[in-house]
């Protein structure tokens, strides 16, 4: 259930971005703009070595037609329905590269009913930013910066 609201937020955010213009996939949850692949993914929880491994990889999945191709993803943003390990955050935060390609958002607040999205997004990806505004004006959605950017990195550093 909480995965299917997720997976809904994202399916109509998809739609708004087709009024942009950018090119959005029906089976996968990728959307190329401006030359770049900006890939979300869904997840309920991951175990921080499974995490490492596919945020160093960058593969996405293109469908053309019947067949399929790969491509390296610009960016990613990690959609988690329930709360992620701060060991999870840590990763991203500790490496300054990985924190311009990658996005957390915890949509866990939001789809208990409260208009609440914690995130940690210092990547320059208009399409993230477009979700974030998405989620502001048309689901009243108030953002919070995750508490851990703040506790323990220099943010200017990284961003």
């Amino acid at each position: 259930m909480k995965t299917s609201r997720a997976w809904d937020i994202l399916r109509k955010f998809k739609e708004s971005c087709k009024l942009r213009g950018w090119k959005t996939s029906e089976s996968e949850d990728w959307i190329e703009a401006d030359k770049e692949y900006h890939q979300f993914l869904l997840i309920r929880s991951v175990h921080p070595a499974s995490f490492k491994n596919i945020v160093l990889n960058r593969k996405c999945v293109v469908r053309e037609g019947l067949s399929y191709r790969i491509v390296e993803a610009s960016y990613t943003a990690w959609l988690f329905s329930e709360t992620p390990p701060s060991n999870i955050t840590n990763i991203v935060l500790s490496n300054p590269e990985l924190s311009r390609r990658v996005a957390i958002y915890d949509l866990s607040p939001l789809i208990e009913g409260k208009r609440v999205c914690i995130t940690l997004n210092h990547t320059g990806s208009n399409v993230f930013h477009a979700f974030e505004n998405y989620l502001r004006r048309e689901l009243k959605v108030r953002l919070k910066r995750h508490p851990v950017e703040t506790e323990k990195y220099n943010i200017t550093q990284v961003a």
